[in-house]
């Protein structure tokens, strides 16, 4: 019984820390999204700037937000979003998409790059926080 109960205190220990490095991880991506903000907006209210906003990012096919003019490239990549597809873009968007728009030297950092993409999908198309 004893050790069932440090057992379960060990597991409980590890879920909480577990948790906040995953939060950690939203806020340090939230301060790298401020170098994303000059172009592009995410969260409920968010519009199209110079970039379309990124709402629902993750599970998205590129060139599909409404109101917003892709490059042809952009538009025929044939790229769905997701974490992968992502982080190869943010590192050299004109590398992965040649004749994107996109005038954005890119995020090299790894660290950087996944705190970045755990901030922008933990939105939903509507810019709601998606439940976990």
């Amino acid at each position: 019984m004893k050790k069932l109960t440090v057992s379960l205190l060990i597991a409980a220990a590890f879920a909480v820390s577990s948790h906040a490095a995953s939060a950690q991880d939203i806020a340090a991506g939230k301060t790298s999204f401020n170098k994303c903000m000059a172009c592009h907006s995410i969260g409920e209210g968010a519009k199209n700037k110079v970039g379309p906003e990124l709402n629902g990012l993750d599970g998205r096919k590129s060139g599909t937000v409404e109101g917003y003019s892709y490059s042809d490239a952009n538009k025929n990549s044939g790229i769905t979003w997701n974490e992968k597809e992502f982080k190869e873009y943010i590192k050299g968007p004109k590398a992965k998409i040649p004749g994107t728009k996109m005038a954005f030297a890119g995020i090299t950092k790894e660290s950087e790059v996944d705190n970045l993409w755990a901030f922008i999908s933990q939105f939903d198309k509507d810019g709601k926080i998606k439940s976990k």
